[in-house]
């Protein structure tokens, strides 16, 4: 009976001229990487509500990371997780000079890419339509490893799939932690009474760390409150994560921002053209 009640506030504000007018979303990706999509939920009518569930900070000791980039030239391949290790990384790599031009650079996602190429990087190997590790690991370039030494730049810890993988295929892999991912400390006060009063519509998602920290963040009541709100995510893996948090409509889109703002349309307009 909520969940219907709640689609029915959804239905009855939506625009004919903009899909997503008075919607209210989510955005859950660290502050200084949500400004693309909330502006992309604005230009469709909606209204971006902000609520970071991911914390970036510089790691505390520097020189692990300087004296592996003060060896970048005994590696064959650097890879590059998230737009957030090249961010971290480059800067520092630029201060030890330039990237050794035998050394081949991966990225495993297409934001990781054109970050790459923001700083000055053109040839990348990347993934061409799903964009996470296990894309990357079916790249030609990526298939015979034997005896080649790899360089992972990441946050600390993180998942293990790559590095694992490129183990079994015969490289030598090492990981360079430039940045650190931990949960905020906010106070979700103000956002559960929104929600429970109906005026929170759906959820964007954009890793699992992200989820089971947005589902820690909010505890009993704001868990009840997601299991029975759209949430919106371009990984196929984080949609299996969410399930599995009793999350009962999970909506899979194509990658990107731009997939997560087709997906978020075409799901409110379903829900207009239902009415």
């Amino acid at each position: 009976m909520k969940f219907w009640l709640h689609c029915c506030k959804i239905e009855d504000n939506l625009s004919t001229d903009k899909p997503l007018t008075e919607i209210n979303i989510l955005v859950t990706r660290p502050s200084h990487q949500s400004h693309q999509l909330a502006d992309g939920i604005r230009a469709l009518g909606g209204n971006p509500i902000l609520f970071p569930v991911l914390e970036i900070t510089d790691i505390k000791d520097l020189q692990p990371l300087m004296a592996l980039i003060d060896r970048l030239d005994s590696f064959d391949l650097a890879v590059f997780v998230s737009p957030n290790a090249v961010n971290k990384a480059m800067p520092l790599i630029n201060t030890r000079g330039t990237l050794p031009p035998n050394l081949k650079i991966a990225a495993v996602g297409k934001g990781s890419a054109e970050t790459l190429q923001f700083f000055g990087i053109k040839h990348i190997i990347v993934p061409t339509s799903r964009f996470d590790s296990e894309a990357l690991l079916n790249c030609a370039e990526l298939q015979h490893m034997k005896d080649k030494r790899v360089v992972i730049f990441r946050g600390n810890e993180g998942r293990q799939l790559l590095g694992n993988t490129l183990v079994k295929r015969g490289a030598i892999v090492e990981y360079a932690a430039c940045y650190h991912r931990g949960k905020p400390d906010i106070d979700a006060t103000p956002l559960l009474t929104a929600w429970a009063n109906n005026h929170l519509h759906a959820v964007t998602i954009t890793s699992s760390e992200g989820l089971n920290n947005l589902f820690d963040m909010i505890g009993e009541l704001g868990q009840q409150l997601l299991k029975i709100t759209p949430l919106f995510t371009a990984h196929q893996r984080i949609a299996q994560t969410a399930k599995k948090l009793g999350l009962a409509l999970v909506v899979t889109t194509a990658a990107g921002d731009k997939g997560l703002l087709n997906g978020l349309q075409d799901y409110f307009q379903g829900i207009k053209s239902q009415g």
